[in-house]
């Protein structure tokens, strides 16, 4: 194994333990969800950083993770792991954090929010509107995408500096 995917791999593994661990500090109960604004955070940061496939196995790791341990929601699969597609192949493509950042909010707010209508109410047993989740989501993922661009300018600007030192 090159050294190349062993950093993916270690990072991979950073951001789902920082997922996991945050988990159970930072989160909105809404309805029958729980919305995470940090997943939203680790799902562009390791769009941008390792691309689509890490970030779809980073935010399925973090949903299943938190699942065992009881600090998650079903709901937590199609919110994430849409979201970090999304987002992980509009940076693919364009080269531009700020569209990762907007995939982010589609594919996890629009997306997994209609997706999660009927994990709710046929599996969970949940009795919501088609919309319910479609808010919350848009709302979580704004939150954790907008975070995760200042961090993201931050890491820029200090490689900037760092170059102009050296």
């Amino acid at each position: 194994m090159g050294t190349k995917k062993t950093k993916k791999l270690t990072m991979a593994g950073m951001f789902t333990a920082i997922g996991v661990a945050l988990g159970n500090l930072i989160y909105i109960p809404i309805g029958a969800s729980k919305c995470f604004p940090v997943q939203h955070v680790i799902n562009v940061l390791s769009a941008t950083i390792l691309g689509p496939i890490y970030s779809v196995g980073i935010a399925f790791s973090i949903s299943l993770l938190r699942n065992i341990l009881g600090t998650g929601s079903l709901l937590a699969f199609p919110g994430s792991m849409i979201g970090a597609l999304i987002a992980g192949l509009f940076y693919k493509y364009t080269k531009n954090k700020y569209i990762s950042a907007v995939g982010e909010v589609f594919g996890t707010g629009v997306l997994g929010g209609f997706l999660a209508f009927p994990l709710a109410k046929y599996i969970m047993g949940k009795e919501v509107a088609v919309l319910f989740f479609v808010y919350p989501f848009i709302l979580s993922s704004i939150g954790g995408s907008v975070l995760s661009l200042v961090i993201l300018n931050i890491v820029e600007k200090n490689r900037k500096i760092q170059a102009n030192t050296k």
